[in-house]
């Protein structure tokens, strides 16, 4: 039996801290996607609580289901928007293959390990190309020339490219200091607005700056996506869950302070 949304009970719903402990996703996300129009809830109580019933949580699951395979949330809402199962196969056909590709990516720097490993137990040398044989930063090219164009990204090639094997290495570490960083802070319960935090903030859009310097709005825009599309908020938060979420609250006070 169905219910209608319009005199769903408490009973029918499920308030919207229940929904964030079941699907792992915050408050402050489906907030967000309440005000985008993405995931209206089915009534709000009084006391400004969300809840959703049946039809909303078939619709979170199919938007939960896109975000896992990578789709932005301006694609989200045209596919389950216009409720098109042609249009709902054709995307999920994309992001299978895109998904394959990093099925075999992550089996190469597997097999990079392995071989690292064996290095190692044997004393052997491995080139800089074997050591870093399947870390390529070309793997999401096509969607950001689409998210940002084709001379962002050409530029942002040219300066990857000139940074030579050393120089790369060095901005992967980097980052990987700022998501550790990070951890450490969620561990020891730091604030967003701590100097701590914001210094880390301040390296972060360092590293962030070598190939594109982002303004308040577009850094606020970039954090919050670290937080919404998941292969981003899983390389933050292997750390540390709540990393991503952390660097983006963080984040909005220092562009606050420190970008036009």
């Amino acid at each position: 039996m169905t219910t209608d949304p319009a005199t769903a009970s408490a009973v029918d719903t499920l308030d919207i801290a229940a929904v964030a402990r079941l699907t792992g996703i915050t408050s402050r996300t489906l907030r967000h996607y309440d005000a985008i129009g993405l995931l209206t809830p089915a009534r709000t109580s009084p006391d400004g609580r969300r809840h959703y019933g049946q039809a909303e949580l078939l619709r979170l699951q199919h938007i939960l289901v896109l975000r896992e395979l990578g789709a932005g949330l301006d694609t989200i809402a045209r596919i389950v928007d216009a409720d098109d199962p042609t249009t709902t196969l054709a995307h999920l056909r994309d992001h299978l293959a895109g998904l394959t590709a990093e099925r075999d990516r992550y089996a190469r720097l597997a097999a990079t390990v392995a071989r690292t490993i064996d290095s190692l137990e044997k004393g052997t040398t491995m080139t800089h190309e074997e050591i870093l044989d399947g870390f390529d930063h070309r793997q999401y090219e096509p969607e950001a020339r689409e998210r940002w164009g084709d001379d962002a990204v050409d530029r942002s090639n040219a300066q990857w490219t000139a940074l030579g094997k050393d120089g790369q290495q060095r901005h992967l570490d980097t980052h990987r200091e700022v998501v550790e960083a990070l951890g450490a802070a969620i561990r020891v319960g730091l604030t967003p607005d701590s100097a701590e935090v914001q210094n880390i903030v301040a390296q972060h859009h360092e590293w962030l700056s070598l190939f594109w310097t982002p303004t308040a709005e577009t850094y606020r825009g970039i954090t919050q996506m670290y937080v919404d599309d998941e292969r981003f908020r899983r390389n933050y938060d292997e750390v540390a869950p709540g990393a991503a979420v952390l660097l983006r609250d963080a984040a909005d006070i220092w562009a606050g302070k420190h970008l036009p």
